[in-house]
């Protein structure tokens, strides 16, 4: 009998195996990792279960997310069909040209799991960036039309990768054999390839930006991060410099606090200057280095409501008008003070006021005396009836994001401003993929309400009471 291959299964070997190829390719990305672990293993041994409270630490030691970038709406169609074979779907959509400084002339989704259940399995995102060579502020009329043909003639992705991810996507698995031939096609497509990079054309690129060289300056794409995950990203910040592995300046998010964590931090350690062979313009070839890879690392907390994240946006632009006042202030320190002032510091006053998505559960100590249930989600959670877990934040920050990306140029590149930028959304991704790009917090509130549901079920209500349902 042949063995089948799951598509999870496929995910989480396409994982392991693009991490253990990247740390090949970048050493440091495996210090980075084993940092992690030894700090989950630390904070495991003084918290305890309440350590796992945003996921088991098998789901956190196994959790990655990479970074990839390609150029040409083609080419995000062929990779949302390579991601559509692991089961992972876009989410979210993130415009790093307006959340960045900096030149960075990109538009992203993430490809990632979306079922409570696969996400448990194995949480695996990507985050894809696409280039804009139609943006003038970023590129004038000729050097987009010398780009575009550029990327017209290159070929990311072989045919007969794109035939099976086709058939693991339609079937939900492979052949054992299939698979394996699938995973090694999909994997070797990410390495750094070693065909030698036109000199002239990259400096070109690079002069407007360096995440426009990296995309369309080599006839390649390969991964651009990797991310493990960590429980005490600041102890982890504070680890790597001791290895002598420099650091970007700060870490990216939500400041470190009293209160719960939410949504997502990230720091990475600075882009390293890698071997690469050059093409000279008299045809030679010349050994040289380009610095685009780093490797990031992040901490998850709890998922925010859209007016959780307002909140949140309106606390950044707090900061950013307060820090300039505190000149001798560390900035962190800044943040950490508007957040004490302005957000709820408990994750029930969280869910109470409706800024963080739960899923609630009938508690096993809730009360046998014949009473009746309480008729609002809070007072069931407060007299013991039901328990909320934390939903973890499963997407990204698009300031965040670019903060990375800006930590890890070479330079700040060109910008036009006087120029009108070309409109890119959601919807725009979507007609390009042929695929839905799913609203995030569309997902969380159906795990909240979903399990709502269950709980309406177990506690014996033909549907909630008007109130039941809580913010």
């Amino acid at each position: 009998m042949v063995a089948m291959i799951s598509q999870w299964r496929l995910r989480a070997a396409f994982a392991q195996r693009l991490s253990q190829m990247y740390g090949r390719e970048v050493p440091a990305y495996t210090a980075l990792v084993d940092v992690s672990r030894e700090v989950n293993e630390d904070v495991l041994r003084a918290r305890g279960a309440d350590a796992e409270r945003l996921g088991s630490i098998g789901r956190v030691g196994a959790e990655r997310h990479g970074a990839i970038r390609v150029g040409t709406p083609r080419e995000m169609k062929q990779v949302a069909r390579i991601f559509g074979a692991l089961g992972m779907r876009p989410v979210g959509f993130y415009d790093l040209r307006a959340a960045a400084s900096s030149a960075v002339p990109v538009v992203s989704t993430a490809f990632r799991p979306v079922e409570a259940a696969e996400l448990d399995r194995n949480p695996f995102r990507v985050f894809t960036s696409m280039l804009t060579p139609a943006d003038p502020r970023f590129f004038d009329a000729d050097l987009r039309t010398r780009l575009e043909a550029f990327l017209a003639g290159r070929e990311l992705f072989c045919p007969e990768l794109l035939a099976l991810a086709d058939r693991a996507e339609a079937e939900r698995e492979l052949p054992e054999e299939a698979a394996e031939r699938f995973l090694d096609l999909a994997v070797s497509a990410f390495e750094l390839s070693q065909e030698p990079v036109d000199k002239a054309w990259y400096e070109t690129l690079e002069r407007v930006s360096a995440v426009a060289a990296d995309i369309g300056g080599v006839r390649s794409t390969h991964i651009n991060h990797l991310t493990p995950r960590v429980l005490d990203i600041d102890e982890l910040y504070r680890r790597m410099g001791a290895y002598g592995i420099e650091m970007i300046d700060s870490i990216q998010g939500p400041p470190k606090w009293h209160g719960p964590d939410v949504l997502l931090r990230q720091t990475s350690f600075r882009a390293l200057a890698e071997p690469r062979t050059l093409r000279l313009a008299d045809g030679t070839v010349a050994a040289g280095s380009l610095r685009v890879r780093f490797g990031e690392v992040e901490a998850r907390g709890i998922a925010l409501t859209r007016s959780g994240r307002e909140l949140y946006d309106r606390l950044l632009m707090l900061v950013d008008r307060e820090a300039p006042s505190h000149p001798g202030k560390p900035r962190s320190d800044v943040a950490r003070q508007v957040w004490a002032e302005h957000l709820p510091d408990t994750e029930h006053d969280l869910a109470a006021q409706g800024l963080a998505y739960f899923t609630y559960h009938l508690s096993p100590e809730r009360p046998r005396d014949g009473s009746r249930p309480p008729d609002t989600v809070d007072e069931l959670v407060r007299k013991g009836w039901a328990t909320a877990r934390p939903i973890v934040y499963e997407d990204f920050l698009p300031r965040s994001a670019a903060g990375i990306f800006q930590s890890n140029l070479s330079g700040e590149g060109l910008r036009n401003e006087r120029r009108d930028g070309v409109a890119y959304d959601a919807q725009r991704i979507a007609a390009d993929i042929d695929r839905e790009v799913l609203d995030p917090f569309d997902l969380y509130e159906q795990q909240r309400s979903e399990s709502l549901a269950r709980l309406a079920q177990e506690l014996g209500y033909a549907q909630w009471p008007s109130r039941v349902a809580g913010p």
